[in-house]
């Protein structure tokens, strides 16, 4: 068996783990900081974890292609593979901590104005006392109860919010944080009792524009809105509309139907939308790296065994 890295990422005792755990594999692994300098003798591999689309695009060998990011919507595309029948792994998992640590970061800026006070002190100007707003006996609504929304859940809990809910396509969640959990289907009636709004769902076809222009209507005018899933569960139009009309609070938004942004887009300059650049959760934090490449090591294992990877997607369901 033959493996290919590519991750430029990786500190040196990733590496050492890595090599370590293909000796016990009984693999041969090589790791490459370009997807145009694959050794001709890994020509033939079948395993890659990693970024980048041209190996898996051209090679027939890759079996197990392992991402190291969580969502892998833009991998069930036509055409990413060469060989469609290739096993796809993600490291949904590894990014709660870094995402939840975002959410609150972001939540506390648009609920005490910090970006406000912030832009003005990097001006040279004095800020001014404004209105604010807390955590505490916030009503919490969680879209989305895996890695990430039951991580934020633990974490806020600690604020004292008067609740917090989650929703998932089961209605069962078995995170001792959340309040309640509900069907994704009875959303409209959970969305009329949400001060903030948190959204981590996959990209998929069920989640696609899951937060409309109806849906946002049902929010209460001083509630907030956080998205860290996929830019495609909103109706960006409609949500600046609501923004601008002061119809909603604020919004904090870290994913986007087109990215990045492109100058010029009217989103840059929407009435209280706090904007981060994808930045959520990336391999920066060492337990968010750490934990991706302890994923991909222990399944590692488990495929040379011939056992079923305990991180495979679901094609079907698109995570």
């Amino acid at each position: 068996m033959k493996v290919i890295i590519y991750n430029n990422q990786l500190k040196q005792k990733h590496i050492d783990q890595i090599k370590e755990t293909a000796t016990k594999a009984g693999a041969k692994v090589c790791f490459i900081d370009s997807e145009d300098n694959v050794p001709e003798e890994f020509s033939d591999a079948e395993v890659m974890y990693g970024t980048g689309l041209k190996i898996i695009g051209r090679s027939k060998h890759i079996k197990w292609f392992c991402s190291p990011s969580a969502g892998i919507d833009f991998l069930l595309k036509p055409g990413v593979f060469a060989n469609e029948d290739c096993i796809i792994t993600n490291s949904a998992g590894s990014y709660g901590v870094s995402i939840a640590e975002h959410i609150i970061m972001v939540s506390l800026m648009m609920m005490r104005q910090m970006q406000v006070n912030y832009r003005k002190s990097i001006a040279g100007v004095w800020g001014e006392r404004l209105l604010q707003k807390s955590l505490k006996d916030c009503r919490i609504t969680v879209l989305g109860t895996g890695d990430i929304g039951s991580a934020f859940a633990r974490r806020v809990k600690a604020f004292e919010p008067k609740s917090v809910v989650g929703l998932c396509r089961s209605g069962e969640c078995s995170e001792s944080s959340f309040d309640r959990i509900y069907r994704i289907d009875e959303l409209d009636g959970v969305l009329r009792e949400t001060g903030l709004l948190v959204m981590c769902l996959p990209g998929t076809h069920e989640t696609e524009g899951i937060l409309s222009k109806e849906r946002m209507e049902l929010l209460p005018d001083d509630a907030y809105v956080v998205n860290v899933g996929r830019g495609s569960a909103i109706d960006e139009d409609a949500l600046m509309e609501c923004l601008e009309s002061g119809k909603l609070a604020g919004a904090a938004l870290d994913v986007f139907r087109n990215e990045p942004i492109p100058e010029g887009s009217p989103l840059w300059n929407t009435k209280n939308l706090l904007i981060t650049p994808h930045v959520a959760g990336n391999l920066t934090i060492d337990h968010t790296l750490d934990t991706n490449v302890a994923m991909f090591c222990e399944d590692l294992i488990r495929y040379s065994e011939g056992k079923p990877l305990e991180h495979a997607v679901d094609k079907q369901l698109g995570y």
